[in-house]
């Protein structure tokens, strides 16, 4: 999976359609996630479009993602999400100030806000699970 600052650097010279085609390129990206993942425990509530999160603690005891949507755009908003916290340590995703990381997308001015409307849900589902990773280890 690419950085966040590699993402960004590459958005940084996009314009419009071409911004979408990325998002949908980092969503084409993402590692898949099994079918039988896709519960209602991993939906994030509050999305329009459907949109699954499965978080896996690594031996290293970082945190990886699994995720997946039913929709290329906001699977691309998915991917950039988890860019910004895959594979670091619980303690780390669960301080993290998730929303200024992506500030700089400045997805609210870019995509419609049916899009963006759960993006906050989705921040919020993967501190949560990395908070209560990080407080069992």
């Amino acid at each position: 999976m690419r950085t966040l600052d590699d993402i960004r650097e590459e958005y940084e010279f996009l314009e419009g359609d071409e911004r979408y085609r990325l998002l949908i390129e980092l969503g084409r990206d993402l590692e898949e996630m099994p079918q039988p993942l896709k519960t209602d425990a991993t939906l994030v509530r509050g999305c329009s479009a459907s949109v699954w999160v499965y978080p896996v603690e690594t031996t290293g005891g970082t945190l990886h993602f699994l995720a997946d949507s039913n929709a290329a755009i906001t699977k691309g908003i998915v991917a950039l999400v988890l860019s910004a916290v895959q594979d670091r340590p619980a303690q780390e995703v669960a301080a993290m100030d998730i929303a200024q990381e992506l500030a700089p997308f400045d997805l609210k001015n870019q995509l419609s806000s049916n899009r963006t409307q759960g993006v906050p849900n989705m921040i919020a589902l993967v501190q949560d699970h990395a908070a209560r990773l990080a407080s069992a280890g």
